[in-house]
């Protein structure tokens, strides 16, 4: 059993389905449900970077739709950020992500991540402010 508390107008998607809480809502999950609160979901068009369209091919791989051509988009999008990490640590969290991933947990994965994501904006510096 899971308990979530929702703040009003918060998002929260339950396989797939999104639902926004109007007022204050406490839920209780009595099952295994594939949910994601609205802090944890992406829209497709902020999906504009490597790592971050990482994050939504697992993210929709979780929610269940189509998981194996997200799968191959996840194995496609981490080929590519693997050699634009410039430290170990960045390489290790891509390992880490892949593992998880690997083994079908998609929701580890996405925190996994959300790591991801600090690692490349840390490493990729915009061409604006290489001038």
């Amino acid at each position: 059993m899971l308990r979530i508390s929702l703040r009003d107008g918060e998002a929260l998607v339950v396989n797939g389905a999104m639902l926004r809480s109007k007022g204050r809502t406490e839920l209780v999950i009595e099952n295994k449900v594939a949910l994601l609160r609205g802090r944890e979901i992406m829209a497709p068009e902020e999906a504009t970077s490597t790592a971050r369209r990482l994050y939504f091919a697992t993210m929709m791989a979780y929610l269940g739709d189509e998981p194996e051509a997200h799968k191959n988009q996840v194995i496609d999008e981490l080929t590519l950020l693997i050699p634009a990490m410039t430290c170990d640590a960045g390489r290790a969290a891509c390992v880490r992500f892949a593992r998880l991933v690997a083994e079908g947990d998609y929701y580890r994965g996405l925190a996994a991540c959300r790591t991801l994501i600090e690692f490349e904006g840390a490493a990729l510096v915009p061409a604006n402010e290489a001038a």
